[in-house]
């Protein structure tokens, strides 16, 4: 008896970050009719058997009326979404003699991808960036979803073609109607292009502190507490942050398309090369903020990777998602570990938060309007715990605007081109003396790069003893008046840089006061 024919074509899975190979091997042989689906299909999966048969009527094929048996191999790894149907219509159509396999466009070297609508449609998958760049470093070309062509674009380097309708994937394979090669996306966006596109900081009238604590931010990569009234501009400012921020670089821009490409939502090409900025909800959930999932999905703060993370009405946040934020301001990089999947993400996020004074948001206001008693105050602020402030680097106080703030005469300040050419410099001086931003030194580098001048190091020993700051808080006080030289071009830290840092952590300076009554 003869044997059936096996055909094989390529395709790829998705596991956090990885997108391991995939071989379709599909046989038609004789018996009662049947169609089998192997090698750990997830439901949306195996419902492809239905998709496929009316995929295939539609386009005027006759559907094998034999024992159909489709093996996604290898059979450990999960496989869901849609993107196998194309590949596994492609494998009937050969195994069954409809497509030779000899008219087949080099199977061993091309990838498939996308989704079949009943009536032949190839729709849009999730993640064709990541299966591309991973397809490039095998030398594959790719056949992808017209959707997903530009997406594809940005990850490889091998030819992508894009298809609308399965026939057209079967003229080009059998030698009749090659898919057209899509043209590469341009990758030389230049700074500039993007540079005003970004909400101007010159927009928030007065609170020269806080634009202060922004541009030190945007320096040193540093988080940043804003507390203030109701309405003073605390979100306006977190907004204007990515304009501060020095560009993407080409492999910092495809970080960040990887991870989007990997999350629930997709990856939209039109923000390629953007300084991600996520502002959650404060009813998100742990799962939604660091990840996880049945099949581990990156979070809001591996979205926020090389970007910003803002998150306002800070105490509003459920406390065990406040703390799940601990490791990954440290570490910066969020292991997802659960019982189906594995995944590593990386978390290099700035860390926005805003809340407000107190419950009712008024307390210190001059007109008199807080009426929330000290109890409620000190039960509102402990909802953020001291771990977590400790790993904050900066809070600021965010008064409320007086009228004369909203004085044109008075002018607004300096613009965000003005300050990311100083956020720029600064940068650099940190490129070159320690390859990285002053936020993420550690020990070791901070007794090289951060050296106190005798006046410094009297101040900061004697700022430690009056108010009792803790080893962290030290070290924070000295990333931060590192930055603040490294504004001012200056190698070594004078007293006037730790002063300035120090007044930069208000709530320290609040605790020690309460502490010492």
């Amino acid at each position: 008896m003869p044997r059936p024919p096996v055909a094989t074509l390529l395709c790829r899975a998705q596991v956090g970050l990885e997108a391991p190979l995939v071989q379709v091997e599909v046989t038609v042989g004789s018996g009662l009719p049947a169609f089998h689906l192997v090698g750990l299909p997830a439901t949306v999966v195996r419902e492809s058997r239905d998709r496929v048969r009316a995929a295939l009527l539609s386009s005027g094929f006759e559907f094998p009326g034999g024992h159909i048996v489709v093996n996604l191999a290898p059979a450990d790894i999960p496989k869901e979404g849609g993107r196998f149907d194309l590949p596994i219509a492609l494998g009937i159509l050969v195994a069954s003699g409809r497509l030779r396999q000899a008219d087949l466009y080099d199977a061993s070297a091309c990838e498939l991808y996308g989704e079949l609508g009943l009536g032949g449609e190839i729709k849009s998958v999730r993640g064709i960036l990541l299966a591309a760049a991973h397809a490039s470093r095998d030398g594959h070309e790719l056949i992808v979803p017209a959707a997903n062509a530009d997406e594809a674009l940005i990850g490889a380097n091998t030819p992508v073609r894009g298809a609308s309708h399965l026939t057209e994937v079967c003229r080009h394979l059998a030698g009749e109607k090659p898919l057209r090669v899509r043209s590469p996306p341009r990758r030389d966006r230049a700074p500039e292009a993007l540079r005003g596109t970004e909400p101007d900081i010159s927009d928030v009238r007065g609170q020269l502190h806080a634009k202060r604590a922004l541009l030190i931010a945007a320096a040193g990569g540093h988080s940043l507490l804003m507390i203030g009234p109701p309405g003073c501009g605390k979100s306006m400012l977190a907004q204007r942050l990515p304009g501060l921020l020095p560009p993407l670089t080409g492999l910092e821009a495809l970080d960040c398309a990887a991870i989007a490409s990997a999350s629930a939502a997709g990856f939209n090409p039109g923000s390629f090369g953007r300084r991600p900025f996520r502002s959650p909800h404060h009813t998100a959930s742990a799962v939604s903020l660091v990840g996880g999932g049945v099949r581990a999905r990156p979070g809001e703060i591996s979205l926020a990777h090389r970007g910003v993370l803002f998150l306002d009405e800070l105490p509003e946040f459920d406390r065990q998602v406040l703390e799940a934020l601990r490791e990954p301001l440290e570490a910066g990089v969020v292991r997802v570990s659960r019982a189906a999947a594995y995944a590593a993400y990386p978390a290099e996020f700035q860390l926005i938060a805003a809340m407000n004074p107190c419950p009712c948001g008024y307390l210190g206001d001059p007109a008199g309007a807080c009426r929330c008693t000290p109890t409620q105050t000190q039960r509102y602020r402990a909802r953020i715990s001291g771990p977590l402030l400790d790993r904050l680097d900066m809070h600021v106080q965010v008064p409320r605007l007086e009228p004369g703030d909203f004085d044109d005469r008075i002018g607004r300040g300096e613009s965000s081109v003005v300050l990311a050419a100083r956020v720029a410099a600064a940068r650099s001086r940190q490129l070159a003396r320690q390859s990285g931003c002053n936020a993420r030194l550690t020990d070791a580098q901070m007794d090289q790069c951060c050296i106190l001048l005798p006046r410094a190091r009297a101040l900061l020993d004697r700022t430690m003893e009056q108010l009792r700051f803790s080893g962290r808080t030290r070290q924070r006080i000295l990333k931060l008046a590192r930055t603040i030289a490294d504004l001012d071009a200056k190698e070594a830290i004078a007293d006037s840089h730790v002063s300035e840092a120090v007044m930069l952590r208000c709530l320290d300076r609040e605790r020690a006061t309460s502490s010492c009554r």
